[in-house]
């Protein structure tokens, strides 16, 4: 018992001492990392936060505590992906094809029960076997219900705020099939492929890859993951 009520108090006392640094830090920022330098639950940093007494001071390391754990689990979330995707990636016998595993992913485009687009896709790549040097492609199917095919012209590639200013660039069309067509509109699939580079991929590593195909009157943007380019960038290089 009085083993138990030492632990207890020199808890107490380390505590206390690092409430005491934490009010002669500078910054918020400087407090935030001081707090998450304790090792403590997220539960626990709020309440150190709380002990601070100046109360903006504690809103705003509140803030920076909370944006902290958001970033601990999507980046816990992101490696999680990136090793399941890199179990994924199919090699070929000679080394120097890779395929990742397809994503499949609908949006809603309009108000029927049919205005729905589904996105089928998947990164490949082709390693030369001179140069080591490795090309990639997005292979993508997008299947949709309408009056006629879209006929997508180009790709443009998107930044992390999903602003899409960047030139366009060709794309190679692969297939267009008509199929179900009841009245006036078909269940059209429409496969194109884009070609992208090893360091364009790892260019977009940090945020994920976002493309926009555009077609005369229609777009879609296709969204890579940041956890699926780790994954499949881990084992296509």
């Amino acid at each position: 018992m009085k083993k138990i009520f030492t632990i207890i108090l020199i808890s107490s006392i380390l505590i206390s001492c690092s409430s005491l640094k934490l009010e002669s830090a500078s910054s918020s920022e400087e407090i935030t990392r001081q707090i998450l330098d304790l090792g403590l639950s997220h539960e626990d940093n709020i309440v150190e936060a709380g002990k601070l007494k100046n109360s903006n001071l504690t809103q705003a390391v509140t803030l920076l505590l909370m944006k902290a754990r958001d970033e601990k689990i999507k980046k816990d979330a992101d490696l999680k992906e990136a090793t399941k995707v890199s179990e994924m990636v199919a090699i070929s016998e000679s080394g120097f094809d890779f395929i990742g595993p397809k994503v499949t992913k609908f949006s809603k485009t309009g108000i029927l029960d049919t205005d729905v687009e589904h996105q089928d896709y998947y990164l490949k790549g082709i390693k030369d076997s001179s140069s080591g040097i490795v090309s990639h492609k997005l292979h993508l199917s997008i299947k949709h219900n309408s009056i006629k095919k879209r006929d997508y012209l180009s790709a443009t590639l998107c930044d992390e705020w999903n602003t899409c200013n960047n030139k366009e660039e060709m794309i190679e069309v692969i297939s267009a099939i008509a199929t179900n067509c009841i009245s006036a509109t078909c269940d059209y699939i429409e496969t194109i492929e884009f070609n992208l580079s090893g360091d364009s991929l790892k260019s977009q590593i940090n945020t994920g890859l976002t493309l926009r195909f555009n077609a005369k009157k229609k777009s879609s943007r296709v969204k890579v993951s940041k956890g699926y380019l780790m994954g499949y960038l881990k084992v296509a290089n």
